[in-house]
């Protein structure tokens, strides 16, 4: 297929993004990708689909001449939360769709695979080129996005399996030795955060800008499962003073006593649930799959506080903080708000962030099931603080 380079080197980071992700369902039968867990989670098969309807809805809808939808139906199926397209399928009723079968989705991401590359390959004016270009680079980040949240519904799913079969059937090699905690200071003073404009960002990391910053410091690594058993062995989950009030009430009302996916066996030795399956508890891990509510909780306990988003990224850049990136998302205590400037785009794209800016706080760095290249020290996760299904873990404060 004749292309330009700059169009066949765009298509081939396409083609890699969209590979991944069918690699990402290897390893799970069908059953597996069809059922949902619970209403935050959505069956793989769903995630498959949904990202193929993003190109489709977005790129082809708009741009292919002569367009006509793979299937009617997957406009509505497949809209996750774009109020500007038309009608959604509900939520949490994404496991009741057993039809179109995995076979029809695959062939759904073949056949919008080649009508891109058909797209890619045409002749188009420099406007459209450029349009083309931003529109399938954001398509890709938002597949990349929801390469980990399969991981994270995916381990959701088979820990509800009494077996508590693996994702992976092969060994998770044990955490090195976790490294003496250390407090690295900043001065502080008038810093700048946002995306620099070098490369993709979303619009949520936009404007940079200006923000004033006391002296603080961070601790030089993350928050070990040991040292979040030293917690719970001294009663943290039932003391009322290290709480905030909601997050109180929430793990009272749920009756938590630890992590989400750590579970004590008949010798009352802990495990953690992993893709890899049931594991003896490695201390030297970072802690994974708490709240922000336990995040704060603990923080309180340890003397010290979670950071501010500012905080995390005018530091980011420190050769004394390790663990910054690729082994879990780090609370913040700041909620996610728009910066000062933030505009939202035109559109049914214009509700890819900036309409869930309440109730939320923000999560900085990046997971062991973030895609390779995709984060940065801008960049914005956002969840409900009670969300713990996500690999989020703690990097206090002070």
């Amino acid at each position: 297929m004749d292309m330009r380079l700059p169009q066949q080197q765009l298509y081939a980071r396409y083609a890699d993004v969209r590979r991944h992700t069918l690699a990402l369902a290897e390893p799970l039968s069908d059953e597996d990708c069809c059922a949902q867990s619970m209403p935050d989670a959505s069956p793989v098969k769903w995630h498959l689909a949904h990202t193929t309807w993003f190109f489709e809805t977005f790129i082809l809808e708009r741009m292919e001449q002569g367009f006509q939808p793979f299937h009617s139906a997957f406009r509505v199926l497949f809209n996750s939360y774009y109020n500007g397209v038309g009608d959604k399928h509900p939520r949490p009723q994404r496991g009741l769709l057993t039809r179109p079968a995995m076979a029809e989705v695959r062939a759904y991401r073949a056949d919008v695979d080649a009508r891109i590359a058909r797209l890619l390959a045409s002749e188009l004016d420099a406007e459209q080129s450029a349009q083309l270009a931003t529109l399938i680079t954001l398509g890709m980040q938002h597949e990349q996005q929801h390469q980990e949240l399969m991981l994270t519904d995916v381990k959701h799913l088979l820990a509800q399996n009494m077996m508590l079969p693996a994702y992976l059937n092969t060994p998770l090699p044990p955490a090195p030795l976790a490294a003496p905690l250390k407090w690295v200071g900043f001065d502080g003073g008038l810093v700048e955060i946002g995306h620099d404009g070098e490369g993709f960002s979303f619009d949520n990391e936009l404007p940079r800008h200006k923000q004033y910053l006391a002296p603080f410091a961070l601790a030089s690594r993350l928050v070990t499962n040991g040292e979040y058993l030293d917690f719970i062995n001294a009663g943290g989950y039932f003391n009322a003073a290290l709480w905030l009030a909601e997050g109180w009430d929430w793990v009272r009302g749920l009756g938590l006593k630890a992590p989400l996916y750590w579970r004590q066996d008949d010798k009352g030795q802990w495990q953690e649930f992993t893709l890899h399956g049931a594991q003896p508890l490695d201390l030297n891990r970072p802690v994974t799959h708490i709240s922000m509510f336990e995040a704060d909780a603990y923080a309180h306990w340890a003397g010290a506080r979670l950071p501010t988003e500012a905080e995390w990224e005018s530091a980011a850049a420190h050769q004394g903080l390790r663990q910054m990136h690729g082994h879990c998302w780090q609370w913040t205590s700041s909620s996610y708000a728009p910066y000062p400037g933030f505009q939202i785009a035109e559109g049914a794209i214009g509700e890819y962030n900036g309409k869930f800016m309440v109730n939320q706080y923000v999560l900085r760095g990046s997971s062991s099931a973030t895609p390779e290249g995709h984060a940065r020290a801008s960049y914005r996760n956002f969840f409900p603080a009670s969300a713990r299904w996500q690999f989020t873990g703690i990097r206090l404060a002070r």
